[in-house]
């Protein structure tokens, strides 16, 4: 299982089936069903980052960089992190796994799916 972040519009509130069409980064395209997935609500449309965990049931390549999956959520978030909480990480390679989370989801403004490493995994898991 690998384990990915994806960074969107907030969902509607009480659904536990999201759907996403989104552009991918970082090895973002090798989702498939059955992954590990932390999902962020974008700052830009008035989310607050990290928002819950979930698992792909379904993932079908788009057009050029863009794939559509199928998530069904399984907890939600215990603690915030978003780009506040990040941002003492910012630009700081040796920090570990909050400055990649940083780089990947805050570098540029755009909702994506990004592939992550089993640290930052390990570190996103702890928010829940």
């Amino acid at each position: 299982m690998a384990s990915f972040v994806l960074k969107a519009a907030p969902p509607p509130e009480g659904s536990d089936r999201l759907g996403f069409d989104e552009k991918t980064m970082w090895h973002g395209k090798d989702i498939s069903a059955g992954d590990e997935v932390f999902l962020f609500a974008a700052e830009h449309h008035a989310g607050r980052g990290l928002y819950a965990r979930g698992v792909v049931s379904k993932a079908v390549r788009g057009v050029g960089t863009r794939v559509s999956v199928t998530v069904t959520r399984t907890e939600a978030a215990s603690r915030p992190l978003g780009r506040a909480e990040l941002r003492p990480f910012r630009n700081r390679p040796d920090a570990g796994p909050a400055a990649e989370i940083d780089h990947k989801l805050y570098r540029q403004a755009t909702n994506k799916i990004a592939g992550i490493s089993d640290a930052a995994a390990s570190f996103l898991r702890g928010f829940f």
